[in-house]
């Protein structure tokens, strides 16, 4: 892409703009012009202070000092609405929309059209069908958003930026639950907005979609502004060095070894609807890989050898030993541990400390009771080993970051001296070297004899990392591609049912 240069009005202006919160200063003295039409990438590490720099242009947050102009406007805080006034609209990780009400009706809540107090239904579903189109989103404006998928919310939070006349489109990791394919749509539905002149504020981890999608590039570190520079002048290694202060060396450190004999294999896991006849190994000191799109099957099968759904039918064996998984707790005592992909929801108790989220799957006891200076003990020692940042281990896990609590999560595994894990989308959310922690970990695991499943839908993750990679489609087993076969159009070829030109 091209950025145009010239002496027109900054879409966003910052100058010396500082926010501190109690002992933290999470912006610090950013100073920084973003033009109209171009996308702005902003990249750093998690904590880093790219989102609250975007509450700040939001106005979701107060500045603590400095000036924020809007299209050359002091802005003084008034609160979002005041933003949205002035054309900035926020498009969060987790969608801001009433599932039980019509897209049409998301739309223009607060402001639908009409005459004379009266809501004009017919123009509310006509306005509604042409903001639709053009973010490319063929839906019905009645339909309830709850009867969305997650990338049909994303074009109706992006209809109801343009419904505000948005002229600065804020998005924040906006594509971290999307496939390739509808990562590519978002991509030319930004380009044709900053066609128009809109300034898109983009906050992201993915590096390859950095370089994609962006005109610039900030780097935030600690709060402050690293470097702003072209995105055609920075490559992946520079651009991570610039991220986390020191050079990543090897982001994905796998290094294949002759895996042993089989650990886990599964024969013909079936659930109606669901799952058919899912079957495949694993072998001590492998690592396997699923891929396929979004509603493949691949959580549900993980969940099923984790015992948290039931399977109609089908059999586990660990280690030459047929298993019986009813639930859980079954699992764990066979020794299989599962990073969620949902680890808010399934895989934490946020309002607990990192000690006891780490030991419920092993409480430490002593004459019936648990003991807690083991406890802590254990915590601290994982807290060592996985570089999980947190002061002391008896905070609640709710105030870390995405990729700490991710590494609070494998810890309860480690401690459970788990055999088999089974990671599900490990990297989402995480900033890179989290993601360099966690990939050096599941190396390790694999390199001390451990089977362990990776599902990930971001394909370099599992061409790096992965000795052989099990495709699924439609609930079904499409293909298993070896090392030597890695490809990412022989992936998507068999994710998507499409020709492979290999072939």
């Amino acid at each position: 892409m091209t950025r145009e240069t010239s002496a027109r009005v900054p879409a966003v202006r910052l100058t010396h703009v500082s926010k501190s919160f109690p002992g933290v200063a999470a912006v610090d003295d950013v100073s920084l012009d973003i033009d109209p039409g171009e996308v702005h990438v902003f990249a750093g590490e998690n904590g880093a202070g790219k989102s609250t720099l975007m509450k700040l242009v939001a106005q979701v947050e107060e500045p603590t000092s400095g000036t924020i102009e809007l299209h050359g406007t002091p802005m003084t805080y008034r609160g979002p609405g005041h933003a949205r006034e002035f054309g900035v609209a926020m498009v969060h990780q987790e969608f801001a929309l009433a599932p039980d009400l019509t897209v049409a009706e998301n739309l223009f809540i607060g402001g639908e059209p009409g005459r004379g107090g009266w809501i004009s239904r017919a123009r509310e579903r006509r306005d509604a069908r042409e903001l639709l189109s053009r973010v490319g989103a063929d839906l019905d404006p009645g339909r309830r958003v709850a009867q969305l998928s997650t990338a049909e919310q994303q074009r109706v939070e992006l209809a109801k930026a343009l419904a505000v006349d948005a002229r600065v489109l804020i998005l924040d990791e906006p594509t971290a639950t999307l496939t390739r394919q509808q990562a590519d749509e978002l991509f030319a539905i930004i380009r044709q907005l900053t066609a128009s002149g809109i300034a898109v504020l983009y906050i992201s981890h993915r590096l390859d979609e950095i370089f994609e999608i962006g005109d610039r590039v900030t780097v935030m570190r600690d709060g402050a502004v690293v470097a702003t520079r072209p995105a055609s002048e920075l490559d992946e290694d520079a651009l991570v060095a610039l991220m986390v202060g020191r050079n990543v060396d090897n982001l994905y450190p796998r290094e294949h070894t002759s895996p042993g004999p089989v650990r886990l294999q599964v024969r013909n896991l079936t659930r109606r609807d669901v799952v058919h006849d899912v079957s495949f190994d694993v072998r001590g000191g492998e690592i396997l890989g699923m891929a396929g799109l979004v509603g493949a099957g691949r959580t549900e099968v993980a969940r099923m050898v984790f015992g948290a759904e039931p399977p109609d039918s089908g059999s586990v064996t660990l280690d030459g030993r047929t298993v019986r998984i009813r639930r859980p707790s079954d699992a764990i005592d066979a020794g299989i541990g599962y990073l969620t992909e949902s680890r808010k929801t399934d895989g934490l108790a946020l309002q607990l400390g990192v000690d006891k989220n780490i030991t419920m799957a092993k409480l430490p006891m002593w004459n019936g009771l648990i003991n807690l200076r083991e406890e802590r003990s254990v915590a601290g020692r994982h807290r060592d080993r996985l570089g999980i940042r947190v002061p002391w281990v008896g905070r609640p896990v709710q105030a870390l970051s995405g990729g700490n609590q991710q590494k609070v999560v494998l810890a309860r595994w480690l401690e459970t001296q788990a055999e088999v894990l089974l990671f599900d989308e490990p990297g989402r959310g995480m900033d890179v070297g989290a993601k360099a922690d966690m990939f050096r970990e599941m190396d390790r695991l694999a390199g001390d004899g451990k089977a362990v499943v990776f599902i990930s839908s971001y394909l370099p993750e599992l061409l790096n990392m992965c000795d052989r990679i099990l495709v699924m489609r439609g609930g079904r087993v499409a293909g298993e591609l070896a090392k030597e076969e890695f490809s990412e159009e022989r992936v998507i070829a068999l994710a998507t049912g499409a020709k492979d030109n290999h072939d």
